[in-house]
């Protein structure tokens, strides 16, 4: 495979509008590989700093590129690596920890406080580019039967593994999934693939809980039509063993205690815009409801890969919307105007890519 020297970025210099530029490939370090990317799924936090420049006190105040879920085939690598070889199909892990610290020397590296993580800030470096460097052990050879669309999905899907596993949700317990947007359905994924069958998913748009109902939900409830609270309670007689907010919404952060079994466990996934939300703390006290929270994820891609390929999780059905690079632009535009419509959109980089 030829390396150009110069690859094509789409570069947000001014908060709503992509520029594309001819950058440098990034050079390839003796540990690392040189990824040619095919697909880079929108996350909702491209979406927000595309929209409004910032998220909760991060501001954006230099020329970025968006993008932190990708997935392509691996191009040239560096002199130490053995475990992958141009041509290889990966999902790659974005976020790079210093493997030196604290948290990382116990495997919480999702903690890392020095973590390098694509189209976070600080960090203004993402994937919506043609390429990539990467450490080679982020990066993860996929089976035959798994494609590099699915690849770049598995950044979303982590998410809502590490949701499940934290809760500590376990086979024959009930759930609410408050939102069905890509990782309120991938959390519901998750959940169904350790044999938690009664899940309830909640949301205001309905083409995202008849997608819930395809993959697998138990019941959905539309919130703009009734009260969901009561809704959730009599569904679940009396509230969910467990408890997912995934939509960062005010209303639903404070709904969620109600929603949740005395004694249940309620897992904080959704970011706010604001950073700041209400929570109904009494009635979590009265109730000894248990509290845990999600950033990112450890140490899951083998698992879900592995899960994909099984069959176990249907996780391509999770896409809706691929654009072109060339209509990136069009497909952020897409992605924010249109939720009601939209449960995932990706961008296809590579415009051979399958």
């Amino acid at each position: 495979m030829e390396i150009p020297k110069k690859m094509k970025a789409a570069v947000m210099n001014t908060t709503g509008k992509l520029d594309f530029e001819m950058i440098d490939v990034p050079e390839v370090k003796d540990n690392c590989v040189l990824v040619k990317l095919d697909y880079v799924g929108v996350c909702g936090s491209d979406s927000h700093l595309f929209e409004h420049g910032f998220i909760g006190e991060s501001v954006v105040t230099e020329p970025m590129v968006l993008g932190h879920e990708p997935g392509g085939v691996v191009a040239a690598v560096g002199k130490n690596v053995t475990s992958l070889k141009p041509g290889d199909r990966v999902a790659v892990e974005p976020g790079v920890p210093c493997w030196e610290c604290d948290f990382c020397k116990q495997g919480k590296y999702n903690l890392c406080p020095n973590v390098y993580f694509y189209a976070s800030l600080p960090v203004t470096e993402g994937c919506f580019a043609e390429y990539i460097a990467h450490p080679a052990n982020l990066c993860y050879k996929l089976p035959d039967n798994v494609s590099t669309l699915e690849g770049a999905l598995m950044e979303p899907l982590a998410v809502g593994f590490h949701a499940a596993r934290q809760s500590g949700a376990f086979v024959g317990s009930s759930a609410v999934i408050l939102g069905s947007g890509c990782i309120g359905l991938v959390t519901m994924l998750s959940l169904l693939s350790m044999g938690v069958k009664d899940i309830t998913v909640v949301d205001v748009m309905q083409n995202r809980l008849d997608k819930a109902l395809e993959l697998g939900a138990a019941h959905v409830v539309n919130a703009s039509e009734c009260d969901p609270v009561a809704k959730v309670i009599e569904l679940t007689g009396g509230g969910a063993d467990f408890s997912f907010e995934t939509a960062g919404n005010a209303t639903t952060l404070f709904q969620i205690a109600k929603m949740t079994k005395r004694g249940g466990t309620i897992t904080l996934v959704g970011y706010t815009s604001s950073g700041k939300a209400e929570l109904n703390v009494n009635w979590i006290i009265d109730n000894e409801m248990s509290i845990k929270t999600v950033f990112r994820y450890r140490n899951h891609y083998p698992t879900i890969i592995k899960a994909v390929s099984d069959g176990i999780i249907p996780l391509k059905k999770i896409a809706s919307d691929i654009f072109e690079f060339s209509d990136i632009q069009k497909g952020m535009e897409y992605a924010i105007h249109n939720k009601n419509a939209v449960t995932k959109a990706v961008i296809r980089i590579n415009p051979d890519a399958e």
